[in-house]
């Protein structure tokens, strides 16, 4: 590799570090894909690795895409849109909370064969979606303008190697270094309903560090068929302490377990269709799965059974398609689909986390240049969905629905090469 491009690797990289994470909740609060390739075939590629990203959805597969740098940026546009109804207080009210509306997210790949059967790489990449900024307060809340911003940076050192000819295994470690803030939760902010008064909201922005283990098989089953499987371990993750009386067991917030497996079938010489199936076990936080009743009256905030965002596992199936247009066009399409995680009798605190989209549909393509580097671009639209709350807003809070709704867009482009 050259010393410009060692250089710009470099730099990539530690852009990539110091890059401000939000919101990317499109599966719960998890990305529907992870590198520029796959999010253009609707998040697709257990058994289907094309870039530098590879490790952050199946560690195997970095040691098949070979020599490579990949760094990009996603441009994510969600639109939230929630509302009070029938509340014995306010009546109806309709709220903005896109306040902030519009988050760059970045992620980097970089992979180094050092034999022929075995690679070393690092995939860098974000989580985040549990994110509100409300334009005025939400007075059941309390009398400052209410949000909440979660974000997750993921630096996944990955080796990789082919067992023989047809099969691969590889390991990721993720070391993972997240940010929580909360605003406008007067309301709560009392021996009440907090076991740590004082630290429920407006502490400004808290840091919790922590890791877990992905692990990948890939195997060619024929010419035409690859199979592939990968697990994550749940994320242990330390303490938010400046939000111990809001989150469940003393301000953690661990990384849920998720676990795949994934097809690829080569359709014709140049037609590849790719189908996962992923499942995000959200029950295991405390933090996320909680139910706000009767918790919240039986128990104080911060406890460990104190009241959460009530969130249910969730499973995502993704399909893509690609096709080799040219020898130096790829073009991609792709679906992805997931039951949104929010009971609707659970919309009351989900206000600060309105993660409501199920149907996202995907294009994108890569080009390859005169140097053999590669661009690629990547689109991604969630369908509007709205969840209406049943009997969701607590009789002691007035009573009544809180309804969410939200869609998105993103644009992204990443710039890729091999050695």
């Amino acid at each position: 590799m050259s010393k410009f491009r060692k250089n710009l690797v470099v730099s990539a990289m530690v852009a990539g570090l110091m890059a401000p994470l939000s919101a990317m909740a499109t599966n719960g609060y998890f990305a529907h894909g992870y590198g520029m390739k796959a999010k253009g075939m609707g998040g697709a590629g257990i058994a289907y690795g094309q870039d530098g990203l590879a490790a952050a959805t199946n560690p195997a597969n970095m040691v098949l895409v070979g020599n490579r740098v990949d760094f990009g940026l996603d441009v994510f546009m969600p639109d939230r849109k929630t509302e009070i109804k029938g509340n014995g207080s306010l009546g109806t009210v309709q709220y903005d909370p896109n306040d902030d509306n519009i988050f760059f997210i970045p992620e980097f790949g970089y992979n180094q064969m050092i034999s022929n059967t075995m690679s070393f790489g690092v995939s860098v990449f974000g989580n985040g979606g549990m994110n509100t900024s409300y334009k005025k307060p939400i007075g059941l809340f309390g009398s400052t303008n209410a949000g909440v911003n979660l974000e997750q940076l993921f630096i996944s050192p990955t080796f990789s190697m082919k067992i023989n000819d047809k099969h691969a295994f590889g390991v990721a470690l993720n070391l993972i270094y997240q940010t929580f803030e909360a605003t406008g939760l007067e309301n709560f902010d009392n021996t009440t309903y907090s076991s740590a008064v004082g630290s429920v909201h407006t502490n400004g922005k808290d840091t919790s560090t922590g890791f877990s283990l992905r692990l990948g098989w890939t195997g060619e089953i024929t010419d035409k068929v690859t199979l592939g499987a990968t697990y994550q371990s749940k994320g242990n993750m330390s303490e938010f302490d400046k939000y111990k009386g809001l989150f469940a067991e003393k301000g953690d917030f661990d990384i849920p377990e998720t676990y795949g497996v994934g097809i690829t079938v080569k359709a014709t010489p140049k037609i590849n269709v790719v189908f996962d199936i992923t499942q995000i076990n959200y029950s295991d936080v405390n933090a996320i799965a909680n139910p706000l009743l009767p918790n919240l009256s039986s128990s104080q905030l911060g406890n460990s059974d104190g009241a959460g965002f009530g969130w249910d596992d969730m499973t995502v199936y993704k399909l893509g398609v690609d096709w080799q247009q040219s020898a130096n066009l790829v073009l991609r399409a792709g679906y992805n689909h997931g039951s949104q995680p929010i009971p609707n009798g659970e919309t009351f605190f989900n206000l600060l986390a309105p993660g409501v989209v199920e149907d996202h549909i995907t294009a994108g393509a890569t080009w390859t240049l005169q140097n053999q580097s590669e661009l690629t671009f990547a689109f991604m639209y969630a369908f509007e969905n709205t969840v209406n709350g049943s009997n969701s807003i607590p009789s002691g809070f007035g009573g009544g629905e809180a309804n969410l709704t939200m869609s998105q867009i993103s644009l992204g482009v990443a710039y890729g090469w091999k050695f």
